[in-house]
Parts: structure tokens; C-alpha cells; sequence
């Protein structure tokens, strides 16, 4: 099967984003089936996990840009930005 420029640019944005994670104690893996997607959870509480997607957009200029995406189709954060995506996912998944 071959993959499209848009495979690879959600894939590379995940693997940004896994590794922003991993950085604060997270484990974040990157499942490579199609669509890619993030499955995060923190060790030891892995009933607080989530699965993160990665989708194209465009802004009001027509631009294409990516954004991370919660499980349920809500926008996250800009792609360009993996540690805030991160910030904001730990937050969430944090055992309070």
C-alpha cells in the first residue's frame, strides 16, 4: 500500500506529539494503521488514556494547516505546537 504526503504529515505531527508526551512521564505510542493515531496514558492509571488524531485544515486565508484532535472530534491544538497539545492533554489525563 502506498502512502500519500498526507500519511506521512499526520504521522510526523503524532510522532512530535509522542515525544512532547513521553518528555512528561506519558506513554505515548504511535499506531501506524490507517489513519495514524496516538494512544497516550499515564503509567500506572492507564484507565486515563485517550486517543489523539491529527486532520488538515485550512484557516480563513485558504492555508492548509494540521491540528491534533481529541477522541470524540473536538479540535486540540495546532499541530505546530506539540508541547502545548501536550500541556493540554496532561492536564486532562492528570490524576487528580
Amino acid at each position: 500500500m502506498q502512502h500519500s504526503a498526507r500519511d506521512h504529515a499526520r504521522s510526523y505531527y503524532l510522532h512530535r506529539l509522542a515525544a512532547a508526551l513521553d518528555s512528561q512521564g506519558f506513554n505515548a505510542t504511535v499506531r501506524t494503521t490507517y489513519p495514524a493515531a496516538l494512544h497516550v496514558f499515564m503509567p500506572g492509571a492507564s484507565m486515563l488514556a485517550e486517543s489523539i488524531d491529527c486532520m488538515p485544515g485550512t484557516d480563513d486565508a485558504g492555508r492548509l494547516y494540521w491540528y491534533y484532535r481529541w477522541s470524540w472530534g473536538e479540535a486540540l491544538h495546532d499541530a505546530s505546537d506539540p508541547p502545548g497539545a501536550a500541556a493540554k492533554i496532561a492536564e486532562v489525563l492528570a490524576a487528580r
